[in-house]
């Protein structure tokens, strides 16, 4: 027996119109599916399976707290999870996958793996930026990164107690004429270039 073959469901053979499955994501899953962004965590998955003719509707009901590293300080930070998700499985003569909701797979097998697809429905849960909460990040690294900050920009780390985001905005680069944002250098270049031709 492999280790997603839990998360096989046989659509085929079904002897019902709807069913339902559980299943609990633990940090054996997280850890055998190896994905990158996820390697702890406890997340429920409520899955309903609605059969039409040759088209299984699939609705997943996920919910639970995962491990993530935080962006600032690199320490693990708990986030809470809640989504859900739909898939539309038919079969047909090979898999294919025609948009992100729909998947072809083959009508001589029936059979789908779901562990892939709900790992991937969990980290589409995960923001772009995640970091603790004010007064949560290693506070080690906080006062190494308030040290190393560019000059004016030490209180944008807010105390080691409390830490905010950095944010440079128009009226900061005007309070404090140190601070250049020396990125948009090139583009005030090739500006001038082209005004002067």
């Amino acid at each position: 027996m492999g280790k997603f073959d839990p998360y096989k469901v046989d659509l085929k053979n079904m002897d019902k119109d709807v069913q339902e499955y559980e299943y609990l994501l633990d940090n054996k899953f997280f850890g055998d599916i190896g994905g990158d962004d996820i390697q702890k965590g406890k997340v429920n998955v409520r899955l309903t399976v609605k059969k039409t003719v040759g088209v299984y509707e699939l609705g997943f009901a996920i919910d639970g707290t995962i491990i993530i590293p935080c962006d600032r300080c690199l320490d693990d930070m708990e986030f809470p999870v809640a989504t859900t998700s739909r898939l539309v499985v038919k079969l047909g003569k090979d898999y294919s996958e025609e948009s992100d909701e729909i998947v072809v797979i083959p009508e001589s097998e029936g059979v789908i793996n779901l562990a892939w697809f709900v790992y991937e429905f969990v980290v589409l849960t995960i923001p772009i930026k995640h970091i603790h909460t004010p007064g949560k990040c290693n506070k080690s690294m906080t006062s190494t990164l308030r040290k190393h900050a560019p000059k004016g920009m030490e209180d944008e780390f807010g105390s080691e107690s409390d830490v905010g985001d950095i944010i440079i905005t128009d009226s900061d680069a005007n309070d404090n004429e140190d601070v250049i944002d020396h990125r948009w250098d090139a583009l005030k270049n090739f500006k001038e270039e082209n005004d002067n031709n």
